[in-house]
């Protein structure tokens, strides 16, 4: 789980570049089964990261501290 702003941007910046490798491969992949199989873990750790961040958005800066003290 995401613990502050730091690793949301960090997890902010993986999502990018996987979505950047996505698409990098959906541009140079003539074989539409290879490019299932080639990008299917990408984007799985896309929707995980994306679960993360907006878990961590939903909680108010004010709940964060009252769980961490």
């Amino acid at each position: 789980m995401i613990a502050n702003d730091q690793e949301l941007n960090v997890t902010l910046d993986r999502i990018a570049k996987f979505q950047h490798q996505v698409a990098h491969l959906r541009n140079v992949e003539r074989n539409p089964e290879n490019y299932r199989a080639s990008v299917s873990g990408f984007l799985a750790e896309i929707d995980r990261m994306q679960l993360e961040v907006r878990e961590y958005l939903s909680i108010h800066p004010a709940e964060l501290a009252k769980r961490d003290a």
